[in-house]
C-alpha cells in the first residue's frame, strides 16, 4: 500500500464529503447543497491540513487550529473504514504534533479515545462549553 501524504488545504469538496459519509458524520439526507458546494471551507480556515491519498482517492484527512506556540487542537481526523488500522491515522496525528512541537494539544472526542490514548493523550477533566454550529 503506498500512501501520499499531502499538506494541500484544499481538499476537493466531493471527496471530502464521501469521506464523512463513510465516517458517519454526514449523511445524504441532512446534507445541504450550501453544505455540499463548501465542504471543505473548515479545511480551509483551519492552520494544518494534512491527508493522505491512495491512487489520487482521498483515504484519510486531519485539520488543526493552532496559535503555532502554546495549544494546537486536533479537528476532523477521518481515514476511510477500509484503510483504518493500517497506521495512515497515526501518521496523520504525527504530522499535527510534528507541526507544532511543544504544544499542548488537545482534542475532543469520544469513540476513539483508545486511539488517541495509544498515541500518546491523556484524559483532561477540564469542561468545554459549547455553543452548536448552525451546520449540526
Amino acid at each position: 500500500m503506498d500512501v501520499e501524504y499531502r499538506t494541500n488545504k484544499e481538499l476537493p469538496c466531493d471527496q471530502l464529503y464521501q469521506l464523512f459519509l463513510a465516517v458517519g458524520w454526514a449523511t445524504e439526507e441532512t446534507t445541504t447543497r450550501e453544505q455540499l458546494e463548501r465542504f471543505n471551507v473548515g479545511f480551509l480556515d483551519s492552520t494544518f491540513v494534512f491527508s493522505a491519498w491512495i491512487n489520487a482517492k482521498l483515504v484519510g484527512c486531519v485539520r488543526v487550529l493552532s496559535d503555532r506556540h502554546f495549544r494546537s487542537v486536533i479537528l476532523d481526523l477521518a481515514v476511510l473504514p477500509e484503510f483504518q488500522k493500517k497506521g495512515i491515522g497515526r501518521e496523520l496525528v504525527q504530522r499535527c504534533l510534528d507541526a507544532c512541537q511543544g504544544s499542548e494539544w488537545l482534542v475532543q472526542t469520544d469513540q476513539a479515545k483508545g486511539f488517541y490514548e495509544k498515541i500518546g493523550f491523556k484524559e483532561n477533566t477540564d469542561y468545554f462549553l459549547t455553543i452548536p454550529s448552525k451546520w449540526f
